[in-house]
């Protein structure tokens, strides 16, 4: 008997306002990976997001009286477009309840579709709670972003669409996933006509609330999400794409900031279009399932979910995708402080490609150099460099994957502390990004313990970074840390990170 759901995507009504996206060949990538890559574009729906779909279909299935008392959500973007723009073509009342931290382009955008726009709390969690309160207070017909059947069949349409488009083998498809929906639709109804085609979730490395449910055979809240692919910062899998997930998802793969940006790129060379960071995941997980499988010759299908993006993040992304195409790496090196090391080093990096170089005088025995080198992602050049390093005696540390070296060091001056009375212990926060943010910050965490380095840089995202050394004696820790609790900011202490110590210990 077919899973009742197929019955729902056969009959949503999507297309009042979505519209059928083009299944297009990637072939550049395809090239590059040995297989066949095809890009479900939704990016190129009227909202820029596949989301006017579930929530088209949700509207649609609604009754004349729930539609008259108004429908309300909670939504930091996509949805709330999706949302907004059913709502406009029914003439239906729509409020859309968004977090403080909600950029304005955003904002913005609903209300021009005709939304009428609450911000309330500083987090999706807060604002889907008055959203809820307000729907009990006066009536409002509640629609969720992802966890509703009628909302998962709307985003099972894609399903529909690919199968209708492509004929032939389909080795896999690859969804991303944030609270489940699109996956959960995609998946129950490939898997009832094409069962031999695997559906691979992709989750942020900061967000993979499917991966860490399954792990556990049940729904869990995540301690906390990052924030780099917003359009996926969910910290608990919906219920209903849950249990279809358990069912009809065969893997789920992780990927991290790097390798997000870098299938940015990907799909930019192919397409000329600029996704947001959610709207990459698939493509950043199928080259990582093809990395893992070392496969040939199959014929896989990325979802390219969206495109709602603020032009002031490409900075951080371009800067940041070399080192997700392992196209360059980043090394500390420690040289000594005489006539002739410093030229020495230079020797031994030879005709290499230098991205960045940062050196300054530390004191009269060493120094320390961080150094961007462009590597080939296909050798060896890496590793080869450090062994060259270390045979001509010079100490050597990867920094390529550590956080705080890629968004903090690589852009600071001073060099190490020269006040050696007090300790320092350094931290990493995450604050909501808006107007007053940083004086607030420095309000909050400023005043109790001297300040002694300090580094903010605006990557045009939802959350401001900060990286902070704060002068302290050990027996001050406890004290700090119970501080930052209570302070409720999101902090990871780097004390005793390598790249803190070489160049600012």
């Amino acid at each position: 008997m077919p899973n009742p759901y197929i019955k729902k995507i056969l009959k949503a009504r999507v297309y009042d306002a979505a519209i059928e996206t083009p299944l297009e060949p990637a072939t550049v990538l395809s090239k590059r990976i040995g297989n066949t890559v095809l890009l479900k574009r939704e990016d190129l729906q009227p909202v820029y997001s596949f989301k006017v779909r579930g929530a088209y279909n949700k509207m649609a299935q609604l009754s004349a009286a729930e539609r008259a008392r108004g429908v309300i959500t909670a939504s930091a973007g996509n949805h709330a477009q999706g949302l907004a723009m059913s709502a406009k073509i029914m003439g239906v009342k729509a409020i859309i309840i968004m977090p403080t931290i909600t950029p304005s382009i955003k904002i913005d955008n609903v209300l021009a579709l005709g939304g009428e726009v609450i911000l309330y709390g500083s987090s999706f969690d807060t604002a889907k709670k008055h959203a809820e309160e307000l729907a009990a207070e006066h009536g409002y017909t509640y629609c969720p972003p992802f966890d509703d059947p009628d909302v998962i069949a709307g985003q099972g349409t894609i399903a529909m669409e690919i199968l209708k488009q492509h004929s032939g083998d389909l080795d896999a498809i690859f969804v991303p996933v944030g609270g489940g929906g699109l996956i959960a639709g995609i998946a129950v109804y490939i898997k009832y006509l094409s069962p031999q085609t695997k559906i691979i979730g992709v989750e942020s490395s900061e967000s993979a609330c499917l991966k860490a449910a399954l792990d556990a055979g049940e729904r869990v809240i995540l301690p906390h999400v990052g924030i780099f692919a917003d359009g996926v910062a969910v910290a608990q899998i919906g219920k209903y794409p849950f249990e279809i997930a358990q069912q009809y998802v065969d893997q789920v793969i992780t990927v991290n900031t790097d390798e997000i940006c870098a299938a940015l790129k990907d799909i930019f060379e192919d397409t000329r279009s600029i996704c947001e960071p959610s709207g990459a995941l698939a493509v950043a997980g199928l080259k990582k399932y093809v990395q893992q499988q070392h496969s040939q010759g199959e014929t896989y299908i990325a979802i390219n979910s969206g495109a709602n993006i603020n032009f002031s993040r490409l900075r951080h992304i371009a800067e940041r995708t070399d080192l997700g195409e392992k196209r360059e790496a980043l090394i500390a090196a420690q040289i000594s402080e005489k006539p002739g090391s410093f030229r020495h080093f230079c020797k031994t990096l030879g005709e290499r490609n230098i991205t960045e170089f940062n050196y300054r005088y530390s004191d009269k025995k060493v120094a320390n150099i961080l150094v961007g080198v462009g590597t080939d992602p296909h050798g060896n050049e890496k590793q080869q460099l450090i062994s060259e390093l270390t045979a001509e005696n010079i100490p050597v540390e990867d920094l390529s994957d550590n956080e705080i070296a890629k968004i903090h060091i690589r852009y600071m001056v001073g060099g190490h502390s020269q006040t050696p009375e007090k300790n320092e212990l350094v931290f990493r926060f995450e604050f909501p990004e808006k107007p007053g943010a940083l004086l607030k910050f420095l309000d909050t965490v400023g005043g109790r313990w001297n300040i002694s380095m300090f580094h903010y840089r605006n990557h045009g995202s939802d959350f401001g970074r900060v990286l902070v050394a704060m002068q302290a004696e050990e027996s001050e820790k406890a004290n700090i840390i119970s501080f930052l609790d209570e302070v409720g900011y999101y902090y990871t202490e780097e004390t005793q990170n390598k790249a803190f110590k070489l160049f600012l210990g």
